[in-house]
């Protein structure tokens, strides 16, 4: 390409520019309009509760108020061991007549043996259908026609559903305190393992649900201390960009210092442990044997794990000081970069405050999206199908429970109930929920882009007129923040339509192609693997690729007024015409940003794992007790990340703004 001639003229961002790329304009306007019609549509069919109550034979939410099961919170099995069937794997629903009830039975007991005793009937005659009569039925008919069920368990809830209370005792599995129970069918004994088998396949993610009720409790009494550290997080990287402002140069040395010495601790740290353990029983096994563990510290009584976090560190240590060998007169140029960057924010505090703005509108498209995704996989209808204990050609089928009694199906299969399955559906609407699914996702993605491009557009704006502008700040806006943003709004919302529209499409084919290979892992087609990893690397590339190119042509774009092919060209000329300075002084200077990030991250995150796991005597008793203390860690060091990430990705577009003015 041609470079630009030199214009004496030219005093920063064009202030007399058009609208450009209208149509993209227009287009995402008439997404928004259409993502709202969806939304609203959403909404109208949508049931939430689907999700959060357990439902019946009959399709009816337990404990839903203003319905008649509103004082009946808990779900309860007529069969817990008819859970056990593969069909509940298939089907989500175990084939058995299931009711809501106000509280989980706490007492063996059968109906054959409470009739005829009369005692605890009462009691026993809430498990069983509502409206069911004793007088005009014998035991068996009751117990043929499903009115009540066989035999009843002492049962706790969990999730809302009666499953049987087990205990163990010296290592002997007990429900009660029996480790057999009467079926109430058979009339024999039988083993309470054939109830456990029936409670773990009713509920197959039990032990998972465990680990998040623990992880939730974690949250509970550690939540004002994660926010601390969060602030202090927020604190030292704030510090942190005020002292670049003022000791650019000496704050990157010390930056570079106190990584390479926060990651020679590290090493150190894993060492110790690595060497305390030594001898110590069950220490040597390998990380294969033990597998998935949900209590993470078992990990760490193995010397093998701390031997792996020692080599890792060690790599990074040995990667992170040739890098600074071989760059260090780019450093010192990259240094020089850094420092005008600081008098460009400096000039423009109120930049450092803007990724809150970004922030709140990403948050925003997150919450319209997964609320108008969970309205529309619960805006299906119930449906109902033939379940059985024989064997019935009718099974699986769907039916209608009102006229079931009177269908030739309750003729044939004597056995068979109508029960609700699950939700779906056979209109037009239903038919097409995964193309609406799908239009949520990829507006999702396209907006969240959009505004990612709007304050990366705004920051570039306003660090432009700040290059520019001869006699800082006088040739200045006033506000330049406000200025860029009005003049991004007002001329370029189909710009950055745009781009953001073909970044959206490149990563919706990335969520198929994702989506392809989670179906194609159980497949032995080796090609067709092949291929789709080879399709996968590809899209990740050009994802990449358009990503940096946006970015670059965003900048053309607050700075000239073009259109988003026109910025996008020039921009990517203007880069290949300074192809070695793009390569190694731009790139050392991100890298030097990432080192902060990482200091900040480092700092935060090995304060907080000394104070949760109580190494600092003098605030021991203060630091709660956890049941994981690694999720309050995890979470200040990925919460530090982001908010440092939040202030440096401000420095980091201005110096690829200033770097492209110059």
């Amino acid at each position: 390409g041609e470079p630009r001639k030199y214009d004496p003229s030219f005093k920063g961002p064009i202030h007399n520019r058009g609208c450009t790329d209208i149509l993209c304009c227009i287009l995402i306007v008439l997404g928004i309009i259409a993502y709202v019609a969806v939304g609203i549509v959403a909404w109208t069919y949508g049931d939430p509760r689907k999700v959060i109550y357990p439902t019946d034979s009959k399709g009816q939410f337990c404990g839903q108020a203003g319905t008649p099961n509103e004082k009946k919170p808990f779900l309860f099995y007529f069969n817990i061991m008819k859970c056990a069937s593969p069909l509940v794997l298939l089907e989500f629903q175990c084939p058995t007549t299931q009711i809501c009830v106000e509280k989980c039975p706490d007492k063996f007991l059968t109906y054959i043996g409470v009739t005829t005793s009369q005692d605890n009937f009462d009691y026993y005659k809430q498990f069983c259908r509502e409206g069911f009569n004793n007088f005009t039925k014998s035991a068996v008919e009751v117990l043929r026609d499903r009115d009540c069920p066989a035999m009843i368990t002492p049962s706790k809830p969990f999730t809302r559903r009666c499953f049987p209370a087990v205990n163990i005792k010296k290592g002997v599995v007990m429900v009660g305190n029996s480790t057999t129970f009467d079926d109430g069918r058979e009339q024999r004994q039988r083993n309470v393992t054939d109830l456990l088998e029936g409670a773990k396949k009713a509920n197959v993610v039990l032990e998972a649900r465990q680990v998040a009720m623990k992880i939730f409790e974690d949250y509970t009494v550690s939540w004002y201390w994660i926010i601390l550290g969060l602030v202090i997080a927020m604190l030292i990287s704030l510090i942190f960009v005020v002292l670049l402002r003022f000791l650019a140069g000496i704050m990157v040395w010390v930056m570079i210092v106190l990584v390479i010495a926060v990651m020679g601790y590290g090493i150190f740290h894993c060492y110790m442990e690595y060497a305390n353990l030594k001898g110590t029983a069950g220490s040597d096994i390998k990380l294969t044997d033990i597998g998935f563990q949900s209590d993470l510290r078992v990990y760490l009584h193995l010397r093998q794990t701390w031997l792996a976090f020692m080599i890792i560190l060690c790599i990074m240590e040995v990667v992170i000081i040739l890098l600074l060998i071989f760059l260090r007169k780019r450093i010192m140029i990259a240094i020089a970069l850094i420092k005008e960057s600081s008098r460009a924010v400096g000039h423009v505090m109120c930049s450092l405050v803007f990724p809150l703005f970004t922030f709140l509108l990403v948050c925003l498209c997150i919450a319209y999206w997964a609320i108008t995704a969970v309205f529309l996989s619960t805006s299906n209808e119930a449906i109902y199908k033939v379940f059985n204990e024989t064997q019935c050609d009718y099974a699986g089928k769907t039916c209608n429970p009102e006229s079931f009694n009177a269908s030739n199906i309750s003729r044939i299969c004597q056995d068979a109930t109508c029960q609700f399955a699950f939700y779906g559906g056979e209109t037009y609407y239903h038919k097409y929920l995964i193309v609406f699914q799908i239009y949520n996702a990829f507006m999702f993605l396209w907006l969240a882009n959009f505004v990612i491009a709007l304050g990366q557009v705004t920051l570039a704006g306003a660090f432009a007129s700040y290059y520019w502008a001869f006699k800082k700040p006088d040739d200045m806006p006033a506000f330049p923040i406000f200025s860029s943003l009005g003049r991004a709004l007002r001329y370029h919302t189909g710009s950055l339509a745009f781009g953001s529209l073909i970044l959206a499409i490149v990563q919706l084919i990335r969520i198929m192609l994702e989506y392809l290979d989670h179906k194609l892992k159980g497949a032995d087609n080796k090609f067709a693997r092949f291929l789709l990893c080879c399709l996968k690397c590809c899209f990740w590339c050009l994802e990449k690729f358009i990503k940096f190119l946006n970015r670059n042509a965003y900048i053309m774009i607050a700075i000239y007024g073009t259109n988003f092919c026109t910025s996008a060209r020039n921009a990517f000329f203007l880069l290949m015409r300074n192809i070695v300075r793009v390569a190694v002084l731009d790139k050392v200077t991100d890298f030097l940003l990432f080192l902060g990030k990482l200091l900040v991250v480092g700092c935060v995150g090995i304060l907080a794992f000394f104070f949760f796991t109580k190494r600092i005597q003098i605030i021991q008793d203060t630091a709660p007790t956890l049941n994981y203390y690694w999720v309050p860690i995890l979470t200040v060091v990925i919460g530090s990340y982001l908010i440092a990430h939040g202030f440096f990705s401000v420095y980091g577009m201005c110096v690829d703004t200033l770097f492209l003015c110059f």
